[in-house]
């Protein structure tokens, strides 16, 4: 639900969104043809990955900072709806940005 809502107003404010969009990974010889599917992925800069849970844990860290780097993107936004004030719902986080 907060996922469509998102992607909706992001579309309308005219982002390019795709949402659950399959990444292919390729590690050594073995290609996966959809390795991972991300939330939404706004103008191919930033991942999103929604929450709505009673708190982060480091492993969601973890698997945003993975994502980032299996496509090479450079910012990733953590949100967690199920905070009262939504400004403390969202972590930011980066993948080597470029100098």
């Amino acid at each position: 639900m907060y996922e469509a809502t998102l992607a909706f107003e992001l579309e309308r404010r005219g982002l390019r969104v795709l949402t659950q969009q399959g990444v292919p990974v390729i590690w050594e010889d073995v290609k996966l043809d959809v390795g991972f599917r991300p939330d939404i992925i706004v103008n191919d800069k930033v991942i999103i990955e929604i929450k709505s849970i009673e708190a982060i844990a480091p492993v969601h860290r973890k698997v945003l900072e993975t994502y980032l780097r299996l496509t090479g993107l450079h910012l990733g936004l953590l949100i967690n709806f199920n905070v009262e004030l939504i400004k403390n719902g969202i972590q930011r986080v980066v993948n080597r940005l470029p100098e």
